[in-house]
């Protein structure tokens, strides 16, 4: 849909962003230890272009991801991903997914999917910015400047009382308190600047 905002008008809306400050991860009582998850992919390093398979520009998939570091008393694990570039008042959602198994693992290439009423791990993938199930590829407006994707992993205590196809507003009022350890991924994508695809190489970090 963005890809059709014309240039100039990109341009202009440059510095409109949602602010970094606004992802669920920096709020207040989200995370409260320094517990740590190891959140990598092995399609981008962190901090790196996202490849444009996984944007609106390409086939639209999701990224493939594997996370470490799962500590014991973990009943569940959710991963929430974000753009915080968005001209818009919040950061965009691009993917909720909950209850996924509480053990060292991940997530296969295009496993965002709409998934109707969960996995059969008990993992059920909830709702977008555009109110729909699965992944909502990158799709930053010509001439807004480099987008970053947040990848937000969470450690949970229990598991999550959510209903089907839950959004970032009910996400986030249940995972308070329930946070035993966080990761975050930094992927990247523009559109209308020269940008080469990354690789992996350094660990993901949480700041």
């Amino acid at each position: 849909m963005l890809e059709h905002v014309p240039h100039w008008l990109g341009s202009l809306l440059h510095n409109v962003r949602a602010g970094h400050a606004k992802l669920a991860i920096v709020q207040d009582g989200v995370v409260t230890g320094d517990a740590r998850l190891d959140l990598s992919s092995i399609a981008f390093a962190d901090g790196a272009r996202l490849p444009e398979r996984f944007t609106a520009d390409g086939d639209g998939v999701s990224p493939p991801l594997t996370w470490r570091g799962v500590p014991a008393g973990t009943a569940a694990l959710a991963l929430l991903v974000e753009d915080p570039d968005a001209p818009a008042p919040q950061p965009l959602v691009h993917a909720i997914v909950w209850n996924l198994p509480p053990e060292d693992g991940g997530l296969a290439e295009g496993a965002i999917a709409p998934d109707g009423h969960g996995g059969d791990d008990g993992s059920d993938v909830g709702r977008n910015s555009y109110a729909q199930e699965g992944w909502l590829p990158p799709d930053p407006p010509t001439g807004h400047g480099s987008h970053d994707y947040v990848f937000q992993l969470f450690a949970l205590s229990e598991t999550l009382p959510l209903d089907i196809n839950p959004g970032r507003s009910d996400l986030m009022e249940v995972i308070r308190g329930r946070v035993l350890a966080a990761g975050m991924l930094v992927g990247t994508y523009s559109r209308g600047e020269e940008a080469p695809a990354g690789t992996v190489s350094a660990a993901p970090r949480l700041a």
